[in-house]
């Protein structure tokens, strides 16, 4: 069996040198695993569970941008050998994805044709995130990709006296929808903390904090410290909104609460650490989504009902990789109660239910046995979740969050 850490350790697993082996491991067979995605025309494919490329899959805009910031956070940390995943998903956006007839990208693309050409909030935030991770591992094109998506993202989507990002247009920037969501906001936040780590423009750091304020002084107090997902047109709750079972599902996401609890102590960190109970509202709602969401034999439940109870009870990898970066935050900045317990819980999960031991990566889902599933997702798709949360316990750089 892996060894995943010393169970005596007497201190914080992110200390432990086995843990950081275990951790460093991963990591590596993850960067390697995704490799076999790079095409030969500079695309990537989506991967089976054992790697082989699955033929005929589209390219989607998120993909793209989050293999480009995963590769480069493995680059930052010190991983050697990948820049050609870099170079071409920074090619791919540039020369593919962006609409060089109406502006912004365009969001899904298949053998050089556009096959989805709607223009959403939720990829570009990942744009301005890809080009942040590539400035700060000094790439060339980094700087025209930040210019080109933080105008598109100001002009087209920002919602100023909202503090908030519209959603959703088609391509030629006509609306075809009223619908706001919690989704593309929250990503936004964490585009623009690594925008503003990126290039100190101040800007990015307010919008990050409007967006952050909306959410965690008014909605998550208001609702138990649970978030809604979807919003009608004047940003009011709208509680019976049913959209994609996966991007927008009805109910709660407690995936999603553990990213911005992470985020709002990132960007309460950034702003100065200033006492106005930013760590305490970031606690409630973290421990409040650990509580609610957790299966006894690992793992989370996808979905809530705004009370709490359990709705879509299936098991996917990322809200436990977002619960470890949410707990590795908390560690780092004061390590209360039961943060350590909850962290090694979260990792022994990882090992026993996700982490494919034998091809690298993670499983994206398991079944009510806890056996490897793909009803939601075929193959291995995202490797952002996951090397996150192997990068945010070893690199001081990616959390920053020490006393």
């Amino acid at each position: 069996m892996t060894q995943i850490g010393t169970d005596g350790f007497n201190g914080h697993w992110i200390n432990d040198p086995v843990h950081r082996a275990f951790l460093e491991n991963d990591a590596h067979a993850q960067l390697a695993f995704y490799r076999k995605a790079l095409r030969s025309d500079g695309a990537y494919d989506v991967l089976a569970i054992d790697g082989t490329p699955i033929a005929g899959s589209a390219q989607q805009l998120h993909n793209t941008t989050r293999m480009v910031h995963s590769y480069a956070l493995a680059s930052l940390w010190g991983a050697k050998g990948h820049d050609d995943m870099i170079d071409a998903g920074m090619a791919f956006l540039w020369n593919q994805h962006r609409d060089t007839t109406h502006g912004g990208y365009v969001y899904g693309l298949k053998d050089g044709a556009i096959v989805d050409d709607k223009k959403l909030a939720y990829g570009h935030v990942f744009v301005l995130l890809a080009g942040s991770s590539a400035k700060n591992i000094g790439h060339p094109d980094a700087d025209r990709l930040i210019i080109d998506a933080a105008e598109v993202l100001d002009t087209r989507f920002w919602d100023d006296d909202a503090g908030l990002f519209f959603d959703e247009f088609n391509r030629d920037w006509s609306p075809f929808s009223t619908y706001r969501g919690y989704n593309a906001n929250m990503h936004g936040v964490e585009a623009l903390l690594a925008a503003y780590e990126a290039t100190g423009e101040s800007l990015f750091l307010t919008r990050a904090g409007r967006i952050l304020s909306f959410f965690m002084e008014t909605i998550a107090p208001s609702h138990d410290w649970r978030l809604p997902e979807h919003y009608t047109p004047n940003w009011t709750p709208d509680l019976t909104y049913q959209g994609d079972p996966m991007f927008r599902p009805r109910g709660t996401t407690p995936g999603h609460s553990f990213e911005l609890g992470r985020l709002y102590l990132q960007y309460w960190d950034l702003a100065g650490r200033k006492d106005d109970g930013s760590v305490d509202r970031a606690r409630s709602l973290i421990e409040t989504a650990l509580n609610d969401a957790w299966v006894e034999g690992g793992g989370f439940v996808y979905t809530l009902d705004y009370s709490g109870a359990p709705q879509v009870t299936d098991r996917y990898w990322w809200p436990l990789t977002e619960a470890i970066g949410a707990m590795v935050s908390l560690i780092k900045l004061d390590g209360r109660g039961n943060d350590e317990a909850w962290y090694r819980r979260l990792w022994q999960a990882a090992s026993d239910l996700f982490i494919d031991h034998e091809n690298g990566g993670w499983f994206h889902e398991v079944d009510a046995n806890g056996k490897p599933a793909e009803k939601q997702f075929i193959g291995k798709p995202d490797h952002y979740h996951a090397i996150q949360a192997d990068l945010f316990p070893l690199d001081q750089r990616l959390t920053r969050l020490f006393t």
